[in-house]
Parts: structure tokens; sequence; C-alpha cells
């Protein structure tokens, strides 16, 4: 693998900005970017924070739109796009979307088939996500089981990332440096 960071923050922390200036750094002048998004516009404010993401972004980079199946969006760019940066924003949301699946294994099946993918790659891969082990212990199951899988993919993703980053007040801040 070329390059790959773990970017972690809270709801509103810059890690997105981050991710995308890294993006922008790495990728240059001659380097194209393909984004890969993963949220999904159920209801009118995450639709407006989807527009809001999307005028963030240089209009030049490829959005992908991937809610589920982000292994098959990473092959797919490995194929088409090879010397491509890639930035997927966000792991969270992917989670949250795959743990609500009617499929009984799918998160299982998903998580798998992304460190499969990961170990694959040979461009750059900027993931940014929420760290959400912070606060309190949920009160429900399926929230529970959110923050606990959230916490295990990510240590799953450090432990093969170069670079962990965690952004604070739009700060980063390293954690893992290779």
């Amino acid at each position: 693998m070329n390059r790959l960071e773990l970017i972690l923050g809270g709801a509103r922390s810059g890690k997105s900005r981050y991710g995308e200036a890294q993006a922008e750094q790495l990728a240059g002048e001659a380097a194209e970017v393909v984004y890969i998004a993963t949220a999904q516009a159920l209801d009118g404010e995450m639709q407006q924070r989807i527009i809001h993401h999307r005028e963030q972004r240089p209009v030049h980079w490829l959005t992908l739109e991937e809610p589920w199946q982000l292994a098959a969006a990473l092959q797919r760019v490995r194929k088409e796009h090879p010397a491509a940066v890639i930035l997927v924003d966000c792991l969270t949301l992917w989670l949250t979307n795959c743990l609500l699946s009617d499929q009984n294994d799918y998160w299982e099946r998903q998580k798998a088939a992304l460190m499969d993918e990961l170990q694959q790659l040979q461009q750059p891969l900027l993931l940014v996500s929420n760290e959400v082990g912070y606060g309190i212990v949920p009160m429900g199951e399926l929230s529970r089981r959110f923050v606990d899988e959230a916490g295990r993919l990510h240590q799953d993703i450090a432990r093969l990332a170069h670079d962990v980053t965690l952004v604070v007040a739009g700060i980063p801040m390293a954690v893992k440096r290779s």
C-alpha cells in the first residue's frame, strides 16, 4: 500500500476539511482525487449536510456515492483510476448503513471485504470517521453495537495505517506517524 491515513474526530471537528486538504496536497497538480461519499440523504437535515460537503469540494474531483459496498467502490477506483488519491467520508455513516441492513451478517461481510481491499490498494487512501468512544455507554442495544463496532473498525484500520490523525477544534493531532 502506498499510504493509508485514518482521520478521526468528533462532529464538526474539521476532520472532513482536513481530509480534503490532505487529498489536494497528495494529488498535487498531476493526480486526480476520487471522493467516495457514504452518506444517504434520508431527511432534509442530512440533505443539507451533503450539499454543504459538495460545495466544499473542488468541482474537478470525481465523486462516487456508495453507502453500503465500500470495498467494491474502492476496488472499482483501484481498477479504473489507479493513479488517483482516494478520500472516503465517512466510515461511521457507512457502518450505520451496514448495521441497519436486513441481512444478519451484512456488516461482518462488508467489513471483511474492506479489510481485504485495504491490503490490495497501492494508491493513497484517506479514511475519515467519527470518533464516538468518548461519551457514555449508550442505552440501546443498536447504539452500543454501533459504538463497539466503530471502535473495533478504527483499531483494525489503525493497525494497517501509516498515519492516524485526530482532529479537534480544527486542529490535526498526530496519533500515529509512519
